[in-house]
């Protein structure tokens, strides 16, 4: 298996010019971006409809020695299956956002995540990274009672909803890589297979694993992984932290991302709990080859050290797997 890709994902840089970004991450020692579509890192409006404009984001990449194998479009596929409130104005473009009135929203959101397909195409990558929103995220905790139909009926309008953004990657070539996560309709190992076979396990479908947002669950990222080896479509690095310490409490108690006091952080690689050396042997075990992209998020630490240093922390640790037994020296000549 050859040395898989070191990428980058943009999303949280989406405050600098990519022509600003693009040199910086080959000096942090990255081989490649996924592009967000926010900031103005890639635009999909702009793609399509722009002569030339995909060709200079091209350009900015191949300038720098960068290569692009995915693209993210988190903040619009949230909003496909959301209850909408003023949140998600603060995320969306303004021409998904509108009136704000949610139903339109979540249909905008809906057309543009087919156009994001088109626009992957495009550019030439087959991958788009993101998220499905959720109708019953918000009933997670089971009071007042919630029952089994209304979870169905949540799946259902996920289905509804995406299958015919899925239709449009099955024309264009491209896949969607679904980022388990919680807020969205699959949030760990169990509700991840509820979503596949809501939409009928069509191959459109996968997951963008990012082994933070299961360890702080306490879900074990190997086992999903072995799970779901053939519907890992592309990796996120990323790390966390639990914090339990008799007073905090795994749901955060509205305390905000780097506050000392919640129950679990998100920590820049190699400096939380997540074993990333049995995450890497779980991808050679199923042939995963995709890039192996930096999600760098720690409140903590200045994001130029930590993103330099999580190139280097994956690099090192990205080993191939045996070609022999070990043992097979010991027999006899």
């Amino acid at each position: 298996m050859p040395r898989r890709p070191v990428t980058l994902f943009t999303g949280q840089w989406a405050d600098l010019p990519l022509e600003e970004l693009a040199p910086l991450a080959k000096e942090m020692g990255y081989d490649g971006l996924e592009l967000a579509c926010w900031g103005d890192h890639f635009d999909v409006r702009r793609a399509l409809s722009e002569d030339g404009y995909v060709e200079s984001r091209r350009e900015i990449l191949e300038r720098n020695g960068l290569e692009c194998h995915a693209i993210g479009n988190h903040l619009v596929g949230q909003a496909v299956c959301d209850p909408i409130d003023a949140r998600h104005e603060a995320t969306l473009p303004a021409h998904v956002w509108g009136d704000g009135e949610a139903e339109g929203v979540r249909r905008r959101a809906a057309e543009e995540m087919k156009d994001t397909a088109r626009a992957a195409r495009k550019l030439g990558v087959g991958v788009v990274t993101g998220f499905t929103g959720s109708s019953v995220w918000h009933k997670l905790y089971f009071f007042p009672p919630t029952s089994q139909e209304e979870v169905e009926a949540g799946y259902e309008d996920f289905a509804r909803r995406w299958n015919p953004i899925l239709d449009v990657f099955d024309e264009e070539g491209v896949r969607f890589a679904f980022e388990v996560h919680p807020t969205e309709i699959a949030y760990d190992l169990y509700s991840a297979e509820r979503a596949l076979e809501a939409i009928g396990r069509r191959e459109a479908f996968g997951f963008n694993f990012d082994p933070s947002h299961l360890y702080w669950q306490f879900v074990d990222p190997v086992r999903f992984i072995d799970r779901f080896a053939d519907r890992i479509y592309h990796v996120h690095m990323k790390d966390a932290v639990r914090t339990l310490d008799g007073q905090s409490g795994i749901l955060s108690s509205h305390l905000p991302f780097g506050d000392h006091r919640r129950g679990w952080d998100f920590r820049s690689l190699g400096h939380g709990g997540v074993d990333f050396e049995e995450i890497i042997r779980a991808l050679n075990r199923i042939g995963y080859g995709g890039p192996l992209s930096v999600e760098w998020e720690d409140s903590g630490m200045d994001r130029v050290h930590g993103a330099r240093e999580s190139a280097a922390f994956v690099r090192r640790l990205d080993f191939e797997p045996s070609g022999v037994a070990f043992d097979a020296a010991f027999g006899e000549e």
